[in-house]
C-alpha cells in the first residue's frame, strides 16, 4: 500500500536563515508520508533548501498568499501533485517525526473537512495564544472540533478543494486569507477540523511586529467581507468588527495606522469580487461555532 504523499510549500525571504534550517530538519525527520517540498524565494533566491526540494524564485515580494499560491503551482507543474497540501512557516517545527502522517489520518477520519489545523503553541509545547486558536471560545486550546478559520501557517489542505475554490485570495497581500479561504471552502460544501492534540510549535511572535499590520488588517476585513457576505450581513459584520477593532487599537496601539486601512478598504471595496455566500453557508459557519457577523 503506497504512503500518502503530502506537498510542502515554504515561503521565505531569506530572512531567518538559522531557524529555517532548523525548521526544515524537523520537516525532513517526517515519517509515514512522502513528502515533496518546494521552497519559494518571495523577491529573492531561496538560500536554505533542503536537498531535492524544488525551489522558485519570485522576482518581487508578491505577499503570502501569493507567494504560497505560487509554490502550489510549481508542485502541481512538477507533475503526480499529491492529495495533500501542507503550507509551513519558515520558522515553524515539527515537535515529533508523525505530525503530517497524523495530520492525514486525521483527514482521513474527517472526508468532509477540506483542511485540518494542528495546535499551535509556543516552542514550550504549551503555550498558545488566543489568535492561534481557529475558533471564538479559544479558552482551552486543547478541544477539537469542527472550525470554520485557519492558521496559515502550520495547515493541511486538500489539493482537490483548494484548486477548486482557486487557492489563496492573493489580493490581500498579508492578513486574514484564511478567513477568506475558510468561507470559500465553506461555501463549496467543505468544512474543516482541528486536530487539538497533533501539535506545531512556532515562535510566540506578535503579527503587529511587521510595519503594515494595523493599515493591511484593517483593510482586509472589509475587502473580505464585501466579497464574501451577503448584502444584509454586511452591516452587521462591519460595524461589530469595527467597534472591536478601534477599542483594541485604542488600548494597544495603531489606531491611525487603523483608521487609514478602514479608509483605504472601504474606498476601494469595489475593486473586490462579489460573490456572495449562500444563507445555507452561513448556517453552516453558525453551526460550526463562527457565525459571520463577528
Amino acid at each position: 500500500m503506497s504512503r500518502p504523499r503530502v506537498d510542502v510549500v515554504v515561503l521565505t525571504m531569506n530572512d531567518r536563515p538559522a531557524e529555517e534550517a532548523a525548521a526544515q530538519a524537523t520537516l525532513r525527520a517526517q515519517s509515514g508520508v512522502d513528502v515533496r517540498v518546494v521552497v519559494v524565494g518571495n523577491g529573492c533566491t531561496p538560500e536554505v533548501v533542503p536537498p531535492d526540494a524544488l525551489t522558485v524564485s519570485l522576482p518581487g515580494n508578491v505577499g503570502i498568499p501569493g507567494g504560497r499560491n505560487a509554490g502550489a503551482h510549481a508542485l502541481h507543474e512538477a507533475g503526480d501533485p499529491g492529495e495533500w497540501l501542507y503550507f509551513l512557516d519558515n520558522d515553524a517545527s515539527f515537535p515529533r517525526a508523525d505530525v503530517l502522517a497524523r495530520l492525514v489520518a486525521e483527514a482521513e477520519r474527517h472526508p468532509e473537512a477540506a483542511w485540518v489545523q494542528p495546535r499551535l503553541t509556543g516552542p514550550d509545547d504549551a503555550a498558545t495564544p488566543r489568535r492561534w486558536v481557529p475558533r471564538l471560545r479559544a479558552s482551552n486550546p486543547g478541544r477539537p472540533g469542527k472550525v470554520a478559520s485557519m492558521t496559515e501557517g502550520v495547515v493541511l489542505i486538500r489539493r482537490d478543494a483548494f484548486d477548486a475554490v482557486g487557492g489563496w485570495e492573493e489580493q490581500l497581500f498579508l492578513y486574514h486569507e484564511g478567513v477568506d479561504l475558510a468561507w470559500r471552502l465553506y461555501e463549496a460544501g467543505w468544512s474543516g477540523w482541528y486536530a487539538a492534540s497533533i501539535r506545531m510549535h512556532h515562535p510566540l511572535t506578535e503579527p503587529a511586529r511587521h510595519a503594515l499590520y494595523h493599515r493591511l488588517a484593517a483593510r482586509n476585513r472589509i475587502w473580505i467581507a464585501h466579497r464574501n457576505l451577503p448584502a444584509l450581513l454586511l452591516p452587521l459584520y462591519l460595524s461589530a468588527w469595527t467597534t472591536i477593532t478601534l477599542a483594541r487599537a485604542v488600548r494597544r496601539g495603531g489606531l491611525s495606522q487603523t483608521l487609514c486601512g478602514m479608509r483605504e478598504g472601504w474606498t476601494s471595496r469595489l475593486t473586490q469580487r462579489r460573490r456572495p455566500m449562500s444563507w445555507r453557508t452561513v448556517h453552516r459557519l453558525t453551526a460550526a461555532g463562527r457565525p459571520p457577523i463577528i
